[in-house]
């Protein structure tokens, strides 16, 4: 039996629609009570059961869980970066998952957990996935710092030799519907095309970025979850990793390809960055991708075109855009 935290969420519902295409279907799915909308995203999944995210958690501290339990894959947390509710964040995303890695660690359960790369900061330091180097980086907001601790203790604790902490890059791809504001621009520039034809993107404030070459590592949301079905198949694996495709790209990439999927002339217009945000922008971001290739991962990544076209043309021009 497989659990899945945050299974109605983006990636946790993702990696649910990988399990069942590989036959699994011995699933818990853990998330809040209180779907609203996103409970479509579960409509097309096989599952055993759906426990809410309070009574879960109750059931771990309390050792009342399935023995038959194999793995937790801990997708769920608060995952917005301005969230400004520290104490939330950390009951929420720091404390939560402690006592998720306790607990598989305890009963020899394989865990994998959400990190993310906003831990990096604003990426001076780099981005560099080595366990001894955590020190070196800042976030730049508290859901970062909320990760970060997370990996700090992960570490400190000796855990990290036991468990799997994964550090997303920018992940996009079907199910991330109900993300509202940290929905990805591939989302977000699909729907405003439709409606008026463009998409508008911030210009740089930095001379050495023109307007809309500032770079992310843009990373498909369906090599997230091979990443994870690997760990998953690969037990002896522990540790930090990265996960992004290793290439950054930038916005203006990222939007011809949205144009070129939804077959249509890019239309791109630059907009005044917001001045609140200026100091806390990240003009490139890149996965350093080494230590999980050395781990034994070998499945290449989409390249952005081949995951936005698959993305828009899969999903997003279907009915049921859920996978």
């Amino acid at each position: 039996m497989i659990i899945v935290t945050g299974g109605a969420g983006f990636i946790g519902s993702a990696f649910i629609a990988k399990l069942n295409s590989q036959g699994v279907t011995d699933i818990l799915v853990v998330d809040g009570k209180d779907l609203g909308h996103r409970a479509q995203i579960l409509r097309n999944k096989s599952y055993l059961e759906f426990i809410d995210k309070d009574e879960f958690i109750n059931r771990v501290r309390n050792d009342t869980l399935p023995h038959s339990v194999s793995a937790i894959v801990h997708m769920g947390a608060c995952s917005s970066t301005t969230e400004r509710n520290a104490e939330y964040l950390r009951v929420n995303n720091i404390e939560y998952s402690k006592s998720i890695i306790e607990y598989c660690i305890s009963k020899n359960i394989r865990c994998i957990y959400a990190s993310s790369a906003a831990t990096y900061g604003d990426g001076a330091q780099g981005y560099s996935d080595n366990e001894s180097e955590l020190e070196r980086f800042k976030p730049l907001n508290l859901y970062g710092e909320s990760k970060h601790l997370c990996d700090l203790w992960a570490r400190n604790q000796g855990y990290l030799s036991k468990v799997v902490g994964l550090k997303f890059f920018n992940v996009y791809g079907p199910n991330e519907y109900y993300k509202g504001d940290m929905a990805s621009i591939a989302w977000k520039s699909y729907n405003a095309i439709l409606q008026t034809g463009s998409f508008s993107l911030f210009k740089s404030h930095r001379p050495d970025y023109a307007d809309g070459e500032q770079k992310r590592d843009f990373v498909y949301v369906k090599d997230c979850c091979e990443v994870m079905w690997w760990l998953l198949q690969n037990p002896n694996v522990n540790g930090l990793f990265n996960v992004g495709s290793g290439k950054a790209r930038s916005w203006n990439d990222l939007l011809r390809a949205v144009f070129t999927a939804m077959g249509r002339e890019p239309k791109i217009q630059f907009i005044d960055m917001p001045e609140s945000i200026r100091n806390q922008y990240q003009y490139f971001t890149e996965a350093p991708m080494q230590k999980l290739v050395a781990a034994g991962y070998t499945k290449p990544f989409h390249s952005l075109e081949e995951g936005v076209r698959d993305y828009i043309t899969q999903h997003l021009m279907h009915s049921d855009r859920h996978w």
